[in-house]
């Protein structure tokens, strides 16, 4: 028996080589990216125009450096009569090279109270002590004030005068005299030129404030108008006692 053969079918035929020629088509076509993919790709791409520059290592030119730094101009002090002395001890700088003991004492004129007026030189062959105390009738100023009066005698005994100092004014000085019946005398100084020439006149600080005031200061003169001590910062309670005790071994 002779074999049959199957003929094609010609649609089938047709449609394998419609399938071939797409497949072929499209294999020929170079694929390009999806538009996911480029995007990802972007962001991903650092953004040249963002990115900081490379700084130069070269140093700033001259004209430069002179404008950005001040030089600082030297004699402007001593152009305004100003001494310039190391600080310490809150004491105001051109002051304390005459707050060294052993140092002459700077001479002073003040008005006192009952009128006239008080200096240095009125205490001239005598010792002399001087108590700067911040402001009259306030607790520990007159605490001080009274202490010292009570003690007049005796420093007399030992050659030695009292003179209290402050800012306040005549009245304010002869009221707290008479209120507390004060015998020592009592000067005023409102101009602070005496205060700043004996150091007791600087920057202080209370309840977390700073401000320029009188800081509690006593000075002891000898008879030759030398500076024997300094007491800077005075603590109240029994001070008018160790100033009597050094008088005695003097």
């Amino acid at each position: 028996m002779s074999k049959k053969r199957r003929k094609k079918s010609p649609v089938r035929a047709t449609l394998r080589t419609a399938s071939g020629t797409s497949a072929k088509k499209t294999s020929s076509k170079p694929r390009t990216p999806s538009a996911s993919k480029s995007s990802k790709n972007m962001k991903n791409r650092p953004d040249r125009s963002s990115a900081p520059k490379a700084s130069s290592h070269k140093p700033p030119s001259k004209a430069l450096k002179s404008a950005g730094a001040k030089r600082p101009v030297r004699g402007t002090a001593k152009a305004q009569g100003f001494r310039i002395f190391p600080q310490g001890n809150g004491t105001p700088r051109a002051a304390r090279a005459a707050l060294v003991e052993g140092a002459k004492a700077p001479a002073f004129s003040l008005s006192r109270d009952g009128g006239g007026t008080v200096s240095l030189s009125d205490y001239a062959g005598k010792k002399l002590v001087l108590f700067f105390y911040p402001r009259a009738d306030t607790p520990g100023c007159t605490r001080e004030a009274i202490d010292f009066t009570r003690l007049a005698s005796a420093f007399a005994e030992n050659h030695t005068a009292i003179l209290g100092v402050s800012a306040d004014p005549l009245k304010a000085q002869e009221a707290f005299r008479d209120k507390h019946e004060l015998s020592v005398a009592l000067a005023s100084d409102e101009n602070h030129r005496m205060l700043e020439a004996y150091g007791a006149w600087g920057e202080k600080s209370m309840y977390g404030r700073t401000f320029q005031g009188i800081i509690r200061t006593t000075v002891l003169i000898g008879a030759n108008g030398q500076i024997l001590k300094v007491w800077r910062h005075v603590k109240v309670d029994g001070h008018a006692e160790q100033v009597l005790a050094l008088v005695r071994r003097i």
